[in-house]
């Protein structure tokens, strides 16, 4: 059975007493909150989340004991993937997602959503439920390449939703501080303000910037299943998860095993990658950094995205040797042409003029290019800018859409295309990174003008419409985050 967190004196809580309980005549009334629906007698004591959806209180049992016994295994969690967590699950997917090889879709499994969790429930209770192939597409890279997506059947998704949630509640208290990648409340500028303070706040001279070769599709199953067994005890969950990973996948009518690797595209692969790396990067790192490291050493991890600082660059040559041996056993694979180890920081500037080298080396992460620059006032300012290649990709689907939507009205196109603008605003608008936004609304604007000109021969657009245009739908650029410490203290008060 499943251990709960021992009961003490300080998890009593002080309650009002149900008004007609014949317990309640006799004794005083302890406390008064706020009142439940009449004549319900015994109200859940959940708390609320933005979302508005309530927080299973048997998960938080499960987090406290996680966070009380970290060697200890969960043995029983099937049961709380219950009816209530799976309708939950079902509407938090994406009601416009395309369908996978069952061919349901949101709406088709909505008409009778009642009887459809209800039938759910009971064959994963049962271990009747079984998962289904992964419809696989492609869809362009930047690179005229081919980028696999897997769709996932609507019931899987649902599974493996609530799954998530019952797992997220153990491995969120084991994860390490700077792992940010596909967390609960942590994101990519989470991610990008530690880097940009660990940078600026500490003496970091060479920069590894580091990535595995095709990481989702070299998970070993494996070992993946056995770091899972160091926490989960409960044999159906890690049933249900060898099912999704032994379900195959399903290309131009074909099916195809998968003996290695995550499921792309399901819901379940980012947690499960991040529990195999947790095993095999994150925690073996930290224990390099406390006994091998001479100076000062940062780490950063999202995803496979991995970037670490070092003060002695004899610590950063080390680190990279050990990390493609610890890689080694467990069938990953650093990246030869990604992968690279670069002088970098506060001081880079000045000793490479003084060796009559160029100006330092740039990494990317996470959509930006990290620079050693200078301030106004002349100083050292570690800045950030929209990597080119992404902004002209971008550029590239605007243009693309803008030759699909020529002919609609004004308005719907400053609409759609105020939208975009404002999406990659909302993202890329950060301290330093003035001149790329101004850039990226330049161009959104000559597209939408060579657009308009192009649907007649007889245009009157001069240049005092268009910039009338310009100025009523599309938004100015400005930045919209703070500085990445004035945040980073707010979310992590020292």
């Amino acid at each position: 059975m499943m251990f709960e967190p021992e009961k003490s004196d300080s998890a009593i809580v002080a309650m009002k007493l149900a008004n007609k309980t014949a317990v309640s005549k006799a004794v005083a009334e302890l406390v008064e909150p706020r009142a439940g629906t009449k004549g319900n007698t015994e109200q859940p004591r959940t708390r609320r989340t933005q979302c508005r959806s309530s927080v299973s209180q048997r998960l938080d049992r499960v987090r406290n004991a996680a966070r009380q016994r970290k060697k200890e295994k969960f043995t029983a969690l099937l049961h709380h993937i219950d009816f209530d967590l799976l309708l939950e699950s079902f509407l938090a997917l994406k009601r416009t997602a395309a369908a996978g090889v069952d061919k349901v879709t949101w709406e088709d499994y909505d008409m009778q959503i009642q009887e459809n969790i209800q039938d759910l429930h009971k064959r994963v209770q049962s271990g009747a439920y079984r998962a289904l192939p992964v419809r696989r597409v492609f869809i362009p890279k930047a690179d005229g390449r081919q980028r696999p997506l897997g769709i996932a059947a609507l019931e899987d998704k649902i599974v493996q939703r609530a799954t998530v949630a019952v797992l997220n509640a153990i491995y969120e208290e084991d994860f390490l501080g700077f792992s940010y990648g596909f967390r609960p409340e942590r994101g990519q500028h989470d991610a990008l303000d530690a880097l940009s303070v660990a940078i600026s706040n500490t003496p970091v001279n060479s920069i590894l910037d580091a990535d595995i070769k095709g990481f989702f599709d070299a998970v070993n199953q494996d070992w993946l299943i056995r770091f899972l067994e160091h926490r989960i005890g409960d044999e159906r969950i890690i049933r249900l998860v060898r099912k999704w990973l032994k379900a195959g996948v399903l290309e131009m009518g074909q099916w195809q095993s998968s003996d290695m690797g995550t499921p792309q595209g399901a819901v379940v692969s980012p947690l499960l990658a991040n529990i195999y790396l947790h095993y095999v990067f994150d925690l073996w790192v930290r224990q390099w950094r406390g006994r091998e490291a001479k100076g000062k050493v940062i780490v950063v991890r999202y995803a496979d995205d991995i970037v670490a600082g070092f003060e002695l660059e004899s610590d950063a040559r080390r680190l990279l040797d050990a990390m493609r041996e610890r890689f080694e056993q467990f069938g990953l694979e650093l990246h030869g042409k990604k992968t690279r180890l670069m002088e970098f920081g506060r001081f880079a500037a000045d000793r490479r003029k003084r060796r009559g080298q160029g100006k330092p080396e740039t990494f990317t992460f996470l959509g930006f290019t990290f620079i050693c620059g200078k301030s106004r006032s002349g100083s050292y300012q570690l800045q950030r800018k929209t990597r080119t290649d992404r902004m002209r990709d971008k550029l590239s689907e605007i243009k693309t859409q803008m030759r699909k939507r020529m002919h609609a009205s004004i308005p719907e196109q400053g609409k759609w295309l105020r939208s975009v603008v404002t999406g990659f605003f909302a993202y890329h608008a950060v301290p330093t990174n003035q001149r790329a936004l101004s850039a990226f609304r330049y161009h959104v604007v000559e597209l939408w003008r060579k657009s308009l000109r192009r649907r007649s021969q007889k245009t009157n657009l001069t240049w005092e419409r268009m910039t009338q245009l310009v100025n009523d739908w599309l938004p100015t650029p400005r930045i919209l985050h703070p500085w990445p410490e004035q945040r980073f203290a707010v979310k992590h008060p020292r």
